[in-house]
């Protein structure tokens, strides 16, 4: 698979990664079988992926060990990013927020025993702590990148200030948040920041949580644990109102000989050079079809056409429920 680099700093990985946070939480039942998932990161490994998406609060720490299991033959071969800004009780519950220094420390090295690294390629802060002043974060992963304990610093889902303050401290290698055909807020001040820095841009959810790929409808039922469930976005009105995005991208798909899928992960591609879509699934039919996205090539004719056509479109419903909206830094 083609390689991008994420940064200055010269850290390169495969042009779509995998998001591992679904083979633990958020979806629906969890995977019965431990062992389906280790073989599935493996197989990603095997096809081209070298760029793999975990965070302590995936479960929390579970996935973190998931990842380190699977990769462990590969070290050297691969590049595996973490997050740390969550604060946990003695049961593992989450309670809230935390970036302090000392703390970010220790999630380091609870981190690196449990992905079985040596190194943490690359260290985002999972949420900006409105009680510690970013220039404080940053100094301390600079501080963990001089001990050798972590290579490349990232955030996720902070606004362009902040990345700006941060980087005068402590340079970005990439900036992690949502991003696609139906959640385009990071093109307004975020893209542009992060091409005058020399930032990477890591689109979590670039498939809008399964929506875009076109196997889910007006009718389908999402379980408790499914977050979809509390997802204003995805009630049945709005699954009803925002199918005309679906449609549009069926409809390019099947001009390409490709699926509604790969389309949208080729727009993404397409986008930036230093853009790498982080696409999950628990499903091996699943990888080969996202991974076959950088092989679609979308010329600047058909990115005109998908941009006249979604200026039509409103996508209808908020990303995230109220309290989850206010732990980003957007």
């Amino acid at each position: 698979m083609e390689k991008r680099t994420l940064g200055t700093g010269g850290l390169e990985v495969s042009a779509l990664g995998l998001g591992c946070m679904g083979m633990s939480q958020s979806y629906g039942p969890n995977p019965g079988d431990r062992q389906d998932m280790i073989s599935l990161i493996r197989t990603a490994v095997e096809r081209g992926v070298t760029f793999f998406d975990t965070a302590e609060v995936y479960g929390p720490f579970v996935n973190e060990e998931l990842v380190g299991e699977a990769l462990a033959p590969f070290r050297g071969e691969v590049v595996i990013a973490t997050k740390f800004g969550f604060a946990f009780d003695d049961d593992g519950r989450q309670t809230g927020l935390s970036s302090r220094p000392e703390h970010i420390g220790q999630v380091a090295d609870a981190s690196l025993r449990r992905l079985r690294v040596d190194a943490i390629d690359l260290f985002y802060q999972h949420r900006v702590d409105p009680d510690v002043p970013i220039e404080d974060v940053a100094g301390a992963v600079g501080e963990l990148i001089r001990a050798g304990k972590v290579r490349h610093f990232g955030l996720s889902e902070a606004g362009a200030q902040t990345i700006r303050r941060a980087h005068a401290v402590q340079p970005v290698t990439a900036l992690q948040s949502e991003y696609s055909l139906w959640t385009r807020g990071p093109e307004a001040e975020i893209l542009p920041t992060l091409a005058e820095l020399g930032i990477g841009f890591v689109p979590f959810s670039p498939l809008g949580k399964g929506f875009l790929t076109g196997t889910i409808d007006q009718n389908t039922a999402f379980t408790g644990s499914d977050i979809r469930a509390g997802i204003p976005r995805f009630t049945e009105d709005n699954r009803k109102a925002n199918q005309a995005l679906v449609d549009l991208l069926a409809t390019i798909a099947a001009g390409k000989g490709a699926t509604s899928a790969q389309i949208a992960l080729a727009w993404l591609l397409a986008r930036q050079p230093w853009i790498v879509p982080i696409p999950g699934t628990r499903r091996v039919e699943r990888l080969a079809e996202n991974m076959g996205a950088a092989d679609v090539h979308l010329s600047p004719a058909d990115l005109a056409e998908i941009e006249q056509a979604t200026k039509q479109i409103e996508v209808v419903g908020a990303r995230y429920p109220e309290h989850m909206e206010r732990m980003t830094g957007l």
